[in-house]
């Protein structure tokens, strides 16, 4: 197997060495998508006009107000700006046709600019009078004069890539993105001396410059992009996602600047399909439900509802494609791969139609559609097929917007369907004089406007074709109307095109039509595993298609590449000296290679029981380990072998009974020996006895129990910020975890990063700090996110920042060497993305949150002027008339403290009801704070230190009714109404047997207390039980039947929150409402 492996060198990338722009913000948890959009725009112009002010905070609204009036950026505007040269084909600055806008010297056309929008008092709808229009465009044209215009105004064709990069005011900050989304299209921006294209890549678009090695990056999307269209004139890109909050945006390609916001697209469902006309004014978007909604926009107008929209029917398939008749932007063609629909939409709303074609139209297999276009010649319509074939539409002709075109949709009908070629038919293009397609072959056709062959071109060694954008014809060209040449024999297209794939290959191809090369070349499979070299510059990443790649990060270029043919990596990591590279299958065998030349450096070792998850090598490249999916360790030792050094399998142990999250190697304190830690979902932190483990032999030392409810995700050594050594874990309750390193008991809980989703993975960032050595970071990933943590942890929500890096899914994290990026895989998104660590901003957010109490004040509800603090301190107040005695008549001693032994009590009548466990962590958290260092325990807490202790003890999101409705599917039956319920008898049982055990008498005082069934005389005493005892008492209280809902309410006495209050914010009470159903919901 090892003698078939394909190792080959990366072809470099000329021009110089990777320069990206500066990204923009990233969205965030805690705002929506519209705050998010519009905090997008608005920090952008901000950064643009960072000398004239900053902007107001003024909505969507004012912000594109701003964007297209005059600014005092200082750049002067033509004065023959706003002249007509050609009053029959040209647009004005409101986007009608009436004059053509003269361009920027060296400069392409620059298309049609929104409107001016008005304020949302006077919002002018979709059809405002040409009075209105004028006048703004008057306003504009005296503006213009005063020597100032906007940024989007005055921008030109490849000015991203002229201005200076300036620092970035974020933590972190995307600077690259290696591969893209393969089942878009990618289109080329400019050709020539400059080739860029732009593609999308997971929910970004990247506009990469091929030949100088950069990339500008559009974000504002917070859910994957799932389509993407382009103007004629290459400026306006449209971009749309699927999935919660969906957003429709309208980029400017020339300055980067999102200049429209669509919210209300589908917010439930996203787009499926967009397209925007030719005169580049309106937009056609399909809806990804099940029941697909079309709508037209005018994307220049400041308005949220469409101009006019239709649902279809399910019959009709799920419509994928659509298109604009570039000859009448009133007329649009979409298709599934069952149906191709034609529409027809004016001031009286969006009518469609659905000509039938089947087996026996023509009597010939048809094949299922791909995609559609209109003709040239303007009365046709065609659609290719996967059967190598060619419908054609008769639309019936040309025809304006009247009376007369409303029934036009319903007369299309199937003319003809002509054989083309065997090979299914993956792209159609129309240019003005031929018709291109594209195949599964690689290869593309030109046909004339009968369809009679011009001539191929084939592109060997590359999959299927998913897009073919030609460029702009050039500006100096004799004929520019004319994609075409047949004036010779040899016919060619007279515009270089770019050509994609769907195995992501791009190539492009030159103005003959018949020479091409590779612009890019990315990862067709899911990227599952990424590691950085401990020393070098260098990245190594692998895929499930078996392809291992190494990357240098510094000048943004691939260097070595190996396939691995029939094999999936899972996994990756280098030894701390950098000279091997292991890499983890799916297969269960372990590959360890060369780091430089990705050669083998022994043979294979396949002793795993299953798929290889987790990977590591020890501090001294002695040991390695691996983890795989049937719970097992295994461990590799390097020896020495007739002189030289290989390695050898030492022993493998099933260790866990669930699967393991994370593996670690690290030091032993009084010596130099390495030593080995798990930890799986089965709650248990296990460590291994290297020393004496022997062949096929691999002794434990301890196991121990690190969580009674959570489940333990990651793992990390923590810096030694004092005599005390420890490890850092993180569950899913959102919880951080110190341990003490021997004796493994817990010795802090703090509340951990609450982004959406708990933490997944986790690393110590390295440091090059001289300065400061005890300044340390923690990077982490989450489902879907990247962020940085502030190190000591101690609970405090403003040292931590996190970003939105694979909407679908993070599946590996790296730094580099000396912690100056972060690098995340995005698996079945195909990316990688390079983030830029600015810790400065970091730190400059913490200090913005507040010093000391401040943050922890903010986290409770109502901060610190709130009642719920004037409700603590009072139970804190009480808590210390508690200790001294009720109704004590000795003097008594005014402190600030209270004993350790009433933090259970405050904590219970703050809503916050902990097990024994966490009331044993909390009181040795306090108890043990500063016995390393005085050999003293601590007796007492204030006030502050107990808001701290209780903010980061309590649970993150309150209780969930689904968690107790989960327990009660689990413990309960189903009874004659089909509800999960416990009968009273085996629920007295359970409290008494299962979990912590409660004794009969703490049942019964228990119930007591919490059916207010206290007996007379008996006082406040919280120890009184009722004298009938816990089973008597619940005969007369409880019914036989307990659902959960009786269990909240009748028991514990806690209300049900109404649907409309399922949110649940952040520093609510704990406690003091079960929810019904939140996001917040723990796994």
């Amino acid at each position: 197997m090892d003698g078939s492996h394909e190792v080959s060198l990366e072809e470099s990338t000329e021009g110089r060495a990777g320069v990206s722009s500066e990204p923009k913000e990233t969205p965030q948890d805690g705002q929506t998508a519209e705050e998010m959009a519009v905090l997008h725009e608005q920090d952008l112009l901000a950064a643009a006009q960072e000398k004239e002010g900053a902007l107001e905070d003024a909505g969507e609204d004012a912000v594109l107000g701003h964007l297209w009036s005059p600014s005092e950026t200082g750049s002067t505007l033509p004065s023959n700006w706003a002249e007509t040269q050609d009053t029959t084909t040209s647009w004005t600055s409101l986007g009608e046709n009436t004059a053509e806008t003269p361009c920027l010297e060296d400069a392409e056309p620059l298309g049609p600019p929104p409107v001016l929008p008005e304020s949302k008092e006077t919002v002018s709808s979709p059809h405002s009078g040409w009075g209105q229009q004028e006048t703004q465009q008057r306003s504009r044209e005296d503006n213009q004069h005063d020597g100032s215009a906007s940024l989007v105004w005055t921008a030109r064709p490849g000015m991203l890539f002229q201005e200076d990069r300036q620092p970035s005011l974020h933590p972190l900050s995307l600077s690259w993105v290696l591969g893209y989304n393969s089942s878009l299209a990618v289109h080329s921006l400019m050709d020539g001396e400059d080739l860029v294209l732009l593609y999308v890549s997971s929910h970004t678009v990247v506009i990469h410059d091929i030949l100088r090695n950069r990339q500008h990056h559009l974000q504002g999307h917070t859910n994957v992009i799932s389509c993407l269209c382009v103007s004629e004139d290459r400026r306006w890109v449209a971009t749309a996602d699927r999935g919660p909050a969906a957003l429709v945006i309208v980029w400017d390609s020339f300055s980067g600047i999102p200049v429209r916001t669509i919210f209300e697209s589908r917010p439930e469902e996203g787009v499926s399909a967009i397209a925007i006309s030719h005169d580049a004014k309106y937009l056609a978007t399909i809806s990804a439900g099940t029941v697909q909604r079309v709508c037209v926009w005018n994307w220049t107008l400041p308005t949220e509802e469409p101009l006019c929209s239709t649902e279809l029917r399910l019959e009709f398939g799920y419509q994928d494609y659509v298109v604009f008749n570039p000859q009448n932007p009133h007329e649009f063609v979409s298709n599934s791969r069952t149906q191709v629909l034609f529409y027809l939409w004016d001031d009286g709303g969006l009518q469609y139609g659905a000509p039938l074609l089947s087996r026996k139209t023509f009597r010939s297999v048809v094949g299922h559609f791909s995609q559609s276009a209109f003709h040239f010649n303007s009365c046709q319509a065609l659609t290719a097929t996967s059967a190598g074939k060619m419908v054609v539409w008769d639309t019936g002709g040309p025809c304006s917007p009247s009376k007369e075109a409303q029934a036009k949709p319903h007369r299309v009908k199937a003319a003809k369907v002509v054989p083309l070629q065997q090979h299914s038919l993956t792209v159609l293009e129309v240019l003005e004089s031929c018709i291109v397609t594209g195949d599964v072959e690689g290869q593309v056709t030109l046909y004339d406007g009968h369809l009679q062959l011009l001539t191929c071109c084939s592109h060997s060694k590359v999959g299927p074709i998913r897009s073919i954008s030609f460029c702009k014809s050039p500006p100096d060209a004799p004929d520019t109307s004319s994609a075409c040449s047949t004036s010779s024999s040899q016919p060619f297209v007279t515009r270089n095109f770019i050509l994609s794939t769907s195995d992501a290959t791009v190539l492009r191809v030159a103005t003959d039509g018949t020479s091409s090369a590779k612009v890019l070349e990315e990862a067709k499979g899911a990227v599952s595993a990424i590691a950085c070299h401990p020393r070098r510059a260098l990245l190594a990443l692998g895929t499930h298609c078996g392809l291992l790649r190494l990357w240098d990060y510094q000048h943004t270029q691939y260097l070595v590449s190996r396939i691995f043919p029939g094999a999936s990596i899972q996994c990756l990591c280098y030894d701390p000296e950098g000279y091997s590279l292991a890499a983890g299958f799916t297969d269960g065998s372990i590959y360890i290679l060369d780091a430089i030349s990705l050669q083998s450096s022994c043979k294979e070792f396949k002793f795993s029981r299953g798929p290889v998850t987790h990977i590591s090598f020890s501090h001294d490249s002695q040991y390695l380990a691996t983890a795989d999916e049937k719970n097992s360790v295994t461990v590799y030792k390097r020896v020495l072998q007739e002189g030289s050094r290989c390695w050898e399998h030492l022993a493998g142990l099933h260790s866990h009974h669930r699967p393991i999250r994370s593996i670690l190697f690290g030091v032993q304190l009084d010596s130099d020996e390495p030593r080995l830690l798990s930890l799986g979902e089965d709650r248990r932190l296990v460590e291994y006895d290297l020393t004496s483990s022997s062949k096929d032999h691999l002794v434990v030392l301890h196991r121990d129990w690190v969580e009674q409810t959570a489940v333990p995700l990651c793992l990390a050594w923590y810096p030694q910020f004092s005599n005390e050594s420890f490890i850092l874990t993180a569950n899913n309750c959102y919880k951080m975890k110190l341990y003490n390193t021997t004796t493994k008991t817990c010795r802090m809980t703090v509340l951990g990063p609450t982004y959406g989703s708990p933490l997944e993975k986790i690393q110590i960032l390295p440091s090059t700090n001289t300065t400061d050595p005890q300044k340390h970071y923690l990077v982490y990933i989450t489902k879907d996110k990247v962020g940085l943590q502030i190190l000591p942890v101690d609970g405090n929500p403003h040292k931590s920042s996190a970003f939105i890096c694979h909407p679908d899914g993070v599946s590996d994290l790296a730094s580099s060497y000396d912690g100056r990026y972060v690098f995340t895989a995005g698996g079945n998104d195909c990316t990688v993305m390079k983030w830029e660590v600015n810790l400065n901003a970091l730190d400059a957010a913490s200090f913005l949150g507040g010093k000391d109490l401040i943050p922890f004040y903010n986290l409770l509800d109502g901060g610190r002027e709130g009642e719920f603090f004037r409700e603590l301190e009072d139970y804190f107040y009480y808590a210390q008339l508690r200790s001294h005695g009720i109704d004590t008549l000795e003097t008594r001693q005014v402190s600030t403290y209270i004993p350790l032994e009433e933090i259970p009590s405050v904590m219970r009548a703050m809503g916050f009801y902990p097990s024994e466990e966490q009331i044993e962590e909390m009181l040795n958290e306090v108890k043990f704070s500063k016995y390393v260092d005085t050999g003293e325990q601590v007796t007492r807490i204030n006030l502050e230190d107990l808001i701290k202790l209780y903010v980061n003890h309590r649970p993150a999101f309150g209780l969930s009714m689904t968690e107790i409705q989960r327990a009660f599917r689990v413990l309960g039956y189903d009874n004659e109404h089909g509800d999960k319920v416990i009968d009273r008898g085996n629920f007295l049982l359970l409290l008494q047997s299962r979990g912590e055990h409660m004794t009969e008498d703490e049942l019964a005082q228990c119930l007591t207390t919490l059916l207010g069934k206290c007996p007379r005389g008996g006082g406040s005493d919280p120890d009184t039980c009722h004298p009938s005892g816990a089973a008597a008492l619940a005969e007369e209280e409880i019914p036989e039947e307990i659902t959960a809902e009786i269990f909240v309410t009748h028991i514990l006495g806690l209300p049900i929150a109404e649907p409309e209050k399922r949110d649940i914010k952040k520093g609510e009470k704990a406690g003091s409402l079960v929810h019904e159903d939140t996001e917040a919901s723990l796994p």
